[in-house]
């Protein structure tokens, strides 16, 4: 026999990124990752319900900020989203119930059309999901057992649930529930706030539990929305009222949790007038609503972003309080920062799973990520004041700030991902 002969045989390339979760974060990195020419796998344990314009409108949506925007339009998704279902809004509103101030944002005094879209999370998901199947192709998990290529796309496994994974020199090696395996050079957990993956890679979290919920439904009011975003603090918490494009809006309401239980618990006729309180009829009266839901809320930041040949990406890494609505927005500035790191990496002819890469990105997104949800969460700390003096010198700083329009500005910026 020949030395060709009696050689072990090679193993086939990793793929160059597989990404857990498909939600509306991991199914955007996935389709970003390849169109910057990574070959790719997305895993996921159930395909997204199919979205249809004849069904109800989803009670989760998301304030899309234009940086959100600019990513989706960039991945060839966003006028499908927009055009499908999607309500711009120009102004927002925001107003203390404890010392009547208020502070209003508009998108002409930033130069910009509008502030941002609202959109139901469903929607960005499928659309996603659907365009992946475009670049990329679908497989059950037992098919991705030895799957290694040099071809740029994604490969989506489905239904796929990662039970191990185990660095090595130059990969990370995937074990799968169905027995099969995936190599790739890095792992990204896309997978949640709950995050197996996480878990698994030994990374644990900090942050506080509210001890409240937000509950959600559309309702119809008794005057138009006007494309503004509503929102007022209550000493219970933020209520806001979205646009939606059908001309209802889309209630969130952050409450105690025995008061979001007593909320949920009361008739519709009893919840449509508590509700017009509760938002000082800003819109008038409150016609009808759809069934109401809620969902726990949790301050909660993963203490570092990277392990080896691994990062977090989105609610993985970070969630946080809904009242400023941007928590997807930052998990979508998570996939930017990623994608730029590793082309950034790639191009330089470095490994794209190395350590001193993964650091540039966790480096970058774990400081500008904790800085606004420690934001955020002092924002509500604020608002929770209750003490006279407290909420005059609250209301006192809101109305300063309403007339200083440079900061107003800024903060906008902020928001909208400049």
């Amino acid at each position: 026999m020949n030395a060709q002969e009696i050689s072990p045989r090679r193993r086939p390339p990793p793929l160059d990124v597989a990404v857990v979760g498909g939600g509306m974060v991991g199914a955007a990195a996935a389709l970003a990752l390849a169109r910057a020419g990574f070959s790719t796998a997305l895993l996921e344990a159930h395909a997204p319900k199919p979205w249809s314009a004849d069904d109800e409108v989803d009670l989760r949506v998301v304030g899309l900020a234009p940086s959100s925007i600019a990513l989706l339009d960039e991945l060839g998704v966003w006028t499908s989203i927009r055009d499908a279902r999607a309500s711009p809004y120009a102004h927002m509103h925001v107003w203390d119930a404890g010392s009547g101030a208020a502070i209003d944002f508009d998108a002409a005094s930033a130069g910009r059309e509008r502030l941002g879209y609202i959109v139901e999370n469903s929607l960005v998901q499928w659309t996603l999901w659907q365009a992946l199947a475009v670049v990329g192709g679908s497989s059950s998990a037992s098919g991705a057992r030895n799957t290694g290529t040099s071809m740029c796309g994604v490969r989506r496994l489905c239904p796929a649930e990662v039970r191990g994974f185990e660095a090595r020199e130059d990969r990370i090696q995937l074990e799968l529930a169905d027995g099969g395996t995936l190599a790739a050079r890095l792992l990204v957990a896309a997978d949640g706030s709950a995050s197996p993956l996480r878990q698994l890679a030994g990374i644990a979290t900090r942050g506080r539990d509210y001890a409240q919920r937000a509950v959600v439904a559309h309702v119809r009011t008794e005057r138009p929305h006007a494309g503004t975003a509503w929102q007022r603090f209550l000493d219970t918490g933020p209520l806001a009222l979205l646009p939606l494009a059908d001309g209802r809006s889309s209630l969130v309401w952050s409450l105690p949790e025995a008061e979001a239980q007593r909320v949920l618990a009361l008739d519709d006729a009893a919840f449509l007038d508590a509700l017009g309180v509760a938002s000082d009829f800003r819109l008038g009266r409150i016609i009808a609503s759809t069934p109401r839901a809620a969902f726990p809320l949790r301050l909660q930041l993963a203490d570092r972003y990277q392990a080896e040949r691994f990062v977090l990406l989105g609610d993985a890494a970070h969630a946080v309080h809904p009242l400023a609505g941007q928590g997807v927005n930052l998990g979508l500035r998570d996939v930017v920062e990623l994608r730029d790191t590793l082309l950034a990496a790639h191009g330089a002819g470095r490994d794209i799973g190395a350590a001193h890469v993964l650091r540039r990105y966790a480096r970058r997104r774990r400081s500008a990520d904790t800085l606004d949800a420690l934001g955020f969460d002092a924002l509500a700390r604020i608002y929770a004041w209750q003490s006279p003096v407290l909420v005059a010198a609250r209301g006192l700083g809101v109305r300063l700030l309403d007339r200083l329009d440079p900061l107003k500005l800024r903060l906008a910026e902020h928001a909208s991902g400049r």
